[in-house]
């Protein structure tokens, strides 16, 4: 049969439908396989997720079997090490809080000492309280339990007695006992008001519990990171102690070790504005510690240092006895601190090393002057200014020696000018030309840099006020959120070397105005023709600027202030006090006068007519 196709006559409607259903088959076919893939993955999702949730459940359940194991394990291990201390042996630790206005106390019952402490009118640096202590705290010692059996007190559960409130504080005591008599008691006295507190070890049948009558009080404690700046609190950061009556102390560093010997009142873990400290009532007997520092690397730990301590007492012979001691946790106060009488207050170190003089300037006229203002003034930037013109004031009588001595070197510089073209190359000659000129004129070339040098101790002693006062810590003012650390403006993406991954705006205005009284200086004083020593004088305003990049906002804006009265007195006294023409009429009678020679000057001169005639002869020789 055939079918003539040309001769069939097709409807357009009819060609136009098939087209149209062709075209929804094959959509629907392609839909309908996209649909069933992605079905596909979501059960394979849901069954990941599934397995996920089992392999989870399977794992919390051999975690939580594993720490219950663990805790078996040690709930074993504590039982046989109680000995005869059995219900010490047992039962799940208890946290007791005691507070006071100041601070609270979190006691655990394992071992009975205060685990941690929280400051209440101290944050750190995210907003967060203050805490001194916490997991890693530990101030237990070891005892004898049993016939040859031992158990440190932090594996023995004490009993907790009822918080007993006094007039001035609050009581609470920790206790263990066994069946013969023996019996272990803490007791903690908090005051009201107060940062320290007491606590007695009080031991009965001490013979019994403790081998050879030695107790080793063991006292580790981590410091954590309570400032924004991590690195600059770890070098504000040290071990302490007071030794036959002597403060000494060991800078966190990269880590140590100290021995101590049978003089020793307190051990201390001193931190840039908060420490720990464990004082004994009498003396330790003897002790030691050690301490290490994170790298860099482990900052992300925010830890300060780990500190290890031994601390022991000789109870030899006692059969019951009383260990007094007293425990710090809480501020760098200097005024809290001195109030104990036990030499606390030197944690505020004011001072120390080679100018270590200097803390009896900041104990006796900064602080002073700084409470002063303080009392009066809500802003501390204020009080900040108005300390620098206090100091500014004491010291103008040398201030205006050095500048009275720049006038007259400056007057002096067309004779010294010509002195230089005279002698030429001969330094010698030139020496001793000047120095005669200058005793004619009645010139100490002294005279600019002792005042100066006396001015030293004082910056030192600024410089260890604004480190160590706790009284900045948090304090705002303008730009800088706090005064007791670097202010910053801008922060870096890259770290440079000595200058930090941030820009201090106070740093940037002390070097400024440092380096236009180097400018101003440099026109007033005749220097050498050395360009070295041209160059010198602006050298110290750069070099601020990398050392104070990170140092206290307090301490780079009391310097800028220094700076801006500095540069006002400059202009004041060239100005309209000092006259060149009268500082060169009084030089013109210096010269007219007989010059008196001290002995110092005579024998100067002696050594450099000595080596002139030695550099003559040397001369006449060479030519010969």
């Amino acid at each position: 049969m055939r079918l003539n196709f040309k001769n069939m006559n097709f409807d357009r409607n009819t060609i136009i439908g098939f087209v149209a259903m062709m075209v929804l088959l094959f959509g629907y076919i392609f839909f309908t396989q996209r649909q069933q893939g992605a079905l596909e993955q979501d059960k394979q999702r849901a069954a990941d997720s599934l397995a996920q949730i089992e392999a989870a459940k399977k794992k919390l359940v051999d975690t939580v079997a594993l720490k219950q194991d663990e805790k078996k394990r040690d709930s074993a291990a504590s039982l046989q090490a109680a000995g005869g201390f059995q219900a010490a042996g047992a039962g799940a630790e208890q946290i007791i809080v005691v507070e006071n206005e100041l601070m609270k106390v979190s006691f655990t019952s394992k071992g009975g000492y205060p685990k941690s402490v929280e400051l209440k009118k101290y944050k750190k640096y995210d907003g967060k309280q203050v805490v001194l202590g916490g997991a890693n705290h530990q101030l237990i010692y070891a005892i004898n339990t049993g016939n040859n059996q031992s158990a440190l007190t932090s594996q023995l559960n004490f009993t907790a007695g009822a918080v007993t409130k006094t007039a001035d504080g609050q009581t609470i005591q920790f206790t263990i006992a066994d069946s013969t008599g023996r019996s272990v008691e803490h007791a903690y006295t908090i005051k009201n008001n107060d940062y320290l507190i007491s606590w007695n070890i009080k031991l009965t049948g001490a013979d019994k519990l403790l081998t050879q009558g030695i107790l080793n009080l063991n006292w580790d404690i981590t410091a954590q990171q309570q400032e924004k700046d991590l690195k600059y609190e770890k070098g504000q950061s040290n071990v302490a102690y007071v030794e036959d009556s002597d403060y000494d102390f060991a800078a966190a560093g990269t880590g140590d070790s100290k021995k101590l010997g049978d003089k020793t009142k307190w051990v201390g873990v001193k931190q840039q504005f908060f420490n720990t400290t464990v004082i004994a009532g009498n003396t330790f007997s003897y002790a030691e510690a050690s301490w290490t520092v994170p790298t860099e690397e482990e900052d992300s730990l925010q830890k300060v240092m780990d500190v290890k301590s031994v601390l022991r007492f000789n109870l030899t012979g006692a059969l019951s006895a009383v260990v007094p001691l007293q425990l710090y946790y809480g501020p760098n106060d200097y005024h809290v601190l001195k109030t104990y009488n036990n030499s606390l207050e030197s944690h505020v170190q004011l001072g120390y090393g080679i100018f270590a003089f200097v803390k009896y300037i900041n104990r006796f006229v900064v602080m002073p002057v700084f409470d002063f203002f303080d009392k009066y003034i809500g802003s501390v930037g204020i009080v900040i200014l108005l300390l620098t013109f206090f100091i500014r004031l004491i010291i103008s009588p040398l201030t205006y020696s050095s500048y009275l001595s720049g006038a007259k070197m400056k007057v002096l510089r067309p004779e010294i000018d010509e002195l230089k073209k005279k002698h030429g190359s001969d330094q010698q000659a030139m020496s001793m030309e000047q120095m005669k000129l200058f005793r004619q004129a009645g010139v100490n070339p002294l005279g600019g840099c002792i005042p100066a040098l006396l001015q030293i101790p004082i910056f030192f002693a600024l410089y260890s006020f604004f480190n160590a006062n706790i009284g900045l810590r948090g304090e705002s003012f303008l730009w800088a959120q706090d005064l007791s650390s670097y202010d910053t403006i801008a922060h870096l993406p890259f770290n440079i070397p000595f200058y930090g991954d941030h820009v201090s705006l106070f740093t940037i205005t002390a070097t400024i105005t440092s380096f236009l009284i180097s400018a101003y200086n440099m026109q007033m004083t005749p220097t050498q023709d050395n360009p070295v020593m041209k160059y010198m004088i602006y050298f110290f305003p750069i070099m601020l600027l990398f050392i104070f990049n990170s140092l206290p906002s307090a301490l780079t804006w009391y310097y800028t202030v220094s700076n801006i009265v500095t540069l006002v007195l400059q202009l004041v006294i060239q100005k309209f006090i000092i006259s060149d023409e009268k500082i060169h009429a009084k030089m013109q009678e210096n010269k007219k006068k007989p010059v008196t020679k001290s002995k110092w000057q005579e024998r100067l001169e002696q050594v450099q007519q000595s080596n002139q005639k030695l550099k003559d002869m040397q001369n006449k020789g060479g030519k010969k």
